[in-house]
């Protein structure tokens, strides 16, 4: 088709971390089990942290070469983050002064960087325990953009979901809003939120209505999740209503997915249909098990 497009995926390079023998695989994934984080504390976090983020570096690098140039962060390249913050490491002299090394070799490289924390991070929820983990997990994921010296917008996204309706679909989006404002500018100013693929969960009409109508962020379309839970609106109705809501100097990006053949919920290895894009300018974000292959495949196929 020969038409420029920015596609990316996440987290995981599988080229990298696939490299033989294991010791020299790249990998922004290091963690450690719950026991071993309590005998080993804070020391061990910091130096598996600082393993991850010079692989990042490697990962950037290997996407560049690749002309990919949009890349979803691992959001446990810090393990157990709950438990602390960066500047408690003992290493954080040389994890900061790496970020920013990063965060300047991304800007060199044009690559976009952005984050999907899980799905335990729920500002709707009526628990204040796990709306105080969430806020902690999401200033957590600025700081790291703020060492990285990235955006502070939605070029630079934190994708969230509002993650669950507890009975009353209106009294979790009024949670969601209120509970956003506690959040500090670095963040507010990154934060999306994403269409869901059940029904008890949220459309892209219920997140604009309920969300983007009140505090104003963005909307990321997924197709998939569209596919599973797509309520009163198409597809293109959809995709354009969460278009309109980003703004105009920054490209959206969408998450193009498809099912495997009869599992409802999991991801294909690769992306086969092209997804139309109704002569929008947006970033794809691929979330296809092939991750960076997927991408290749797919840019071949569609846009070369």
């Amino acid at each position: 088709m020969g038409v420029k497009r920015v596609v990316g995926y996440p987290c995981i390079n599988n080229t990298l971390a696939d490299i033989k023998p294991v010791s020299e695989a790249i990998r922004v994934n290091r963690g450690m089990i719950k026991k071993t984080f309590k005998s080993k504390g804070l020391e061990y976090a910091g130096e598996l942290a600082m393993q991850n983020l010079s692989d990042l570096e490697k990962v950037i690098e290997w996407n560049y070469a690749h002309n990919i140039q949009l890349y979803r962060m691992f959001s446990d390249m810090f393990p157990w983050s709950s438990e602390y913050t960066i500047d408690k490491l003992p290493q954080s002299k040389d994890i900061i002064k790496q970020l920013k090394h990063v965060g300047k070799l991304a800007k060199k490289y044009k690559q976009r960087l952005t984050f999907h924390p899980g799905q335990f991070d729920v500002l709707a929820s009526p628990n204040k325990d796990v709306v105080k983990k969430t806020l902690h997990d999401l200033e957590f994921h600025g700081s790291i953009m703020d060492y990285m010296n990235l955006p502070k917008t939605v070029y630079s996204k934190i994708n969230i979901h509002v993650g669950g309706s507890y009975g009353d679909k209106e009294a979790a989006l009024e949670r969601f809003c209120t509970n956003f404002k506690k959040l500090s500018l670095s963040v507010r100013k990154r934060l999306t939120v994403e269409n869901e693929d059940k029904e008890s969960l949220y459309t892209v009409q219920e997140l604009y209505d309920g969300v983007y109508k009140k505090i104003g962020i963005p909307i990321v379309f997924d197709n998939l999740h569209h596919d599973l839970h797509p309520g009163e609106l198409s597809e293109k109705e959809a995709f354009l209503l969460a278009y309109k809501t980003w703004p105009k100097d920054i490209e959206p990006i969408v998450h193009i997915a498809q099912k495997k053949r009869s599992k409802k919920y999991t991801h294909a290895d690769y992306v086969t249909i092209c997804f139309d894009t109704h002569r929008k300018k947006v970033a794809i974000m691929l979330e296809a098990k092939g991750k960076e292959k997927a991408v290749l495949k797919y840019v071949k196929n569609y846009y070369s």
